[in-house]
């Protein structure tokens, strides 16, 4: 999420067409196309987000700016050459970093919350305990993940909270 994608295009000699065809998960499908023959470009319910990386006569590269959960789904530039026909489909999955937080409750026990991420994160401690997850699934697809410590023993000074997810890993310590 918030950074750039480019997709890019099997570059063909002798190219006289080429079009992206765009169905995201959310929302109506899109498509820009280019005809060499008239040096021409055209776009059909494409956001300004989604363009063209460079000039498409030198390079069919798809670039999606500030990439959204929206902007899930499939890709497919087909190329018309002399010499034929060619596809390439891409699936777009978006990873939404989850927000870490890491308190203390009312009773003492660490609570590590991994907030809002894509796919979910997995929560770990350092002290390893019998704690199990639950999760919170948000309407944008986003889902929030919470653990809870419970301490059995009050000499514990300080505990650390593992946050692993594909958009990167975060840790936290905290001492109730």
């Amino acid at each position: 999420v918030g950074s750039s994608s480019v997709l890019t295009c099997p570059p063909k000699p002798n190219t006289t067409m080429v079009t992206w065809k765009i169905n995201p998960n959310v929302g109506g499908p899109c498509t820009l196309g280019y005809r060499a023959d008239q040096n021409k470009t055209d776009r059909t319910n494409c956001t300004d987000s989604m363009n063209w990386k460079f000039r498409p006569d030198w390079n069919t590269s798809l670039e999606i700016r500030q990439v959204e959960i929206a902007h899930e789904g499939n890709y497919t530039c087909e190329v018309v050459a002399t010499e034929g026909n060619f596809h390439r489909t891409y699936h777009l999955t978006v990873l939404v970093p989850p927000r870490l937080t890491l308190y203390c409750d009312d009773h003492g026990n660490l609570v590590c919350e991994a907030a809002a991420g894509k796919p979910p994160a997995q929560i770990s401690w350092v002290l390893e305990n019998n704690s199990t997850p639950k999760e919170e699934s948000h309407d944008n697809g986003t889902v929030t993940v919470r653990s809870k410590f419970t301490a059995h023993s009050t000499n514990l000074t300080n505990t650390t909270c593992i946050v692993s997810h594909p958009a990167g890993n975060q840790s936290k310590s905290i001492a109730c």
